[in-house]
């Protein structure tokens, strides 16, 4: 039996334009779209986006193990996670999994094998809010990148995967002193304790990292997953993302890095994070710039999921884009970059993935009153 919502007296945020009117939801897809009032579910005036579509947040760990060493049930935290994408307005997640441990690590390849195997689980089963697929990122510079690849990639939620190297001197970590900050502080080292974590980490990137993105890559293109680069600093990074078969560079650190991969077609991609702070909590390049030289196509939550909403709407208020356009990186844009045709956007016989925003209060983030996965509510 066939099944209609008529969403009605709506600011409806289109691909190029913005209209005041309606939109006819069928069978769980847009079926109409219209200027002016329709019989049905009054909106008052709300504004209608489609859902947004999140390409990499680690923010599912963070249910799992709320403190360190402390192991929540995975279907719970993956449900708790859940609840908080879909009520950021996200109907699309690829929930960034680790590949690639080292002796000090807590989460290890059988928790992360068995964390993607629940979220495959409550995919088949229909039981989450948002769609949820699966980013394998890929720390290849740990001796067992390439097992862990090759353990995790079987799952058929797996879409994409991104291959990153947080040794300090390079990428994100150029600045010593930057690095010292963020892992000094976070493993509780003393400073010769911290030297020696350095220098292995270091030579665990000499020797691993190379080898380990190739065979990676391969076998990524082999069966089917889009593949990232991640934290590119120079051309010479950007060019190895190429040769590798890339197609979306994540966090480009340097100006120089986002330019090339723009103008070579990737698909770059910076964290919403940066856009409502002002800048990286990491010292380097800021995405406001980016946005404005031209290089900025996807905004990622990265670690807080209601970022993404957030930022679209400070770049829309500020003046910086209007929200057509500011909608795209966080919908149309990610969702091309991660071969979903079918979604990320309010046009006929596309899906009904729809998020209800309301701006009550002056100078205060947005509101997100309803959000709709094709066609049903869901939050």
């Amino acid at each position: 039996m066939s099944s209609e919502t008529v969403l009605t007296n709506a600011r409806v945020v289109l691909p190029g334009e913005t209209i005041d009117g309606h939109v006819v939801i069928r069978d769980g897809m847009i079926a109409a779209i219209g200027e002016g009032a329709a019989a049905g579910e009054d909106l008052g005036g709300d504004t209608l986006i489609p859902g947004l579509v999140e390409l990499h947040t680690d923010h599912i760990e963070t249910h799992f193990m709320p403190r360190p060493k402390v192991f929540w049930d995975m279907f719970a935290a993956l449900h708790a996670h859940d609840a908080q994408i879909a009520s950021s307005g996200i109907t699309t997640v690829f929930d960034a999994i680790r590949v690639g441990t080292d002796e000090d690590a807590t989460l290890t390849v059988d928790t992360m094998e068995k964390l993607s195997d629940v979220i495959a689980e409550a995919a088949k089963a229909d039981v989450t809010r948002a769609e949820h697929f699966i980013h394998l990122r890929c720390e290849v510079s740990a001796p067992d990148a390439v097992e862990g690849f090759e353990r995790l990639s079987k799952n058929v939620r797996v879409r994409l995967a991104s291959l990153m190297d947080h040794a300090p001197g390079q990428r994100q970590f150029v600045s010593f002193d930057t690095y010292r900050t963020y892992y000094q502080k976070k493993k509780a080292l003393s400073d010769e304790e911290f030297d020696r974590f350095t220098k292995r980490r270091i030579a665990e990137s000499e020797k691993n990292s190379g080898p380990s993105r190739r065979a990676i890559a391969a076998a990524a293109m082999e069966r089917g997953i889009a593949l990232a680069s991640h934290d590119d600093a120079t051309d010479a990074h950007v060019e190895e993302a190429l040769a590798l078969g890339t197609q979306i560079a994540e966090f480009p650190t340097t100006t120089e890095a986002a330019a090339a991969s723009h103008g070579a077609g990737l698909g770059v991609l910076m964290g919403a994070p940066n856009i409502v702070r002002g800048g990286s909590h990491s010292g380097n390049v800021a995405a406001h710039d980016l946005l404005a030289a031209g290089h900025l196509d996807i905004l990622s939550s990265d670690y807080v999921p209601f970022s993404m909403l957030q930022a679209v709407f400070v770049l829309a208020r500020e003046g910086t884009l209007d929200l057509p356009a500011a909608i795209r990186l966080v919908s149309s844009n990610p969702a091309k970059a991660a071969g979903l045709a079918d979604r990320g956007e309010i046009v006929v016989e596309k899906r009904a993935d729809l998020v209800r925003v309301r701006e009550s209060l002056p100078g205060r983030p947005p509101f997100v009153a309803s959000v709709y996965r094709a066609g049903r509510r869901v939050a």
